[in-house]
C-alpha cells in the first residue's frame, strides 16, 4: 500500500504563511507513481472541500476561497506535493488532507486507488 504524509501544519497569525508537504511512501517492492492530486480542508462537522487539486495533465484548479493565496506543485522525482499557503485568514482555519490517486504494481495486474493522508491542522489566530 501506499501511504500519505503529511506535514507543515501549525499556528499562524493572520497574514501569515505556511507550506504544507505531502510525501507518498510505500512497502519495499513496491513501484508506484501518482497521477491527479489534491488539497482538501474540514471544518468542524462539515464536509471537506476541495483546496486545489493538480490533474494527469498538470492542471491546477483551485477553490474560489483561496485563489491568489495558495499555490499548489508537486516534485515527481520525491513523489511529494506541496500547498504554499499565503495572506492566511481565519477562515483558513481547519484539518488539511492530502489525496492522490496512486498507480501501483501491486497484485497481478497493478493496482489503482486513491490515498488520503492523515491530516494536519492549521490554526490561523492572533
Amino acid at each position: 500500500q501506499v501511504q500519505l504524509v503529511e506535514s507543515g501544519g501549525g499556528l499562524v497569525q493572520p497574514g501569515g504563511s505556511l507550506r504544507l508537504s505531502c510525501a507518498a511512501s510505500a512497502a519495499s517492492g513496491i513501484s508506484f507513481s501518482m497521477s491527479s492530486m489534491g488539497w482538501y480542508r474540514q471544518y468542524p462537522g462539515k464536509q471537506r472541500e476541495l483546496v486545489a487539486s493538480i490533474s494527469t495533465e498538470d492542471s491546477i484548479n483551485y477553490a474560489d476561497s483561496v485563489k491568489g493565496r495558495f499555490t499548489m506543485s508537486r516534485d515527481n522525482d520525491k513523489n511529494t506535493m506541496y500547498l504554499q499557503m499565503n495572506s492566511l485568514q481565519l477562515d483558513d482555519t481547519a484539518v488539511y488532507n492530502c489525496t492522490a490517486r496512486v498507480v501501483t504494481n501491486e497484485g497481478p495486474y497493478g493496482s489503482a486507488y486513491d490515498v488520503w493522508g492523515q491530516g494536519t491542522q492549521v490554526t490561523v489566530s492572533s
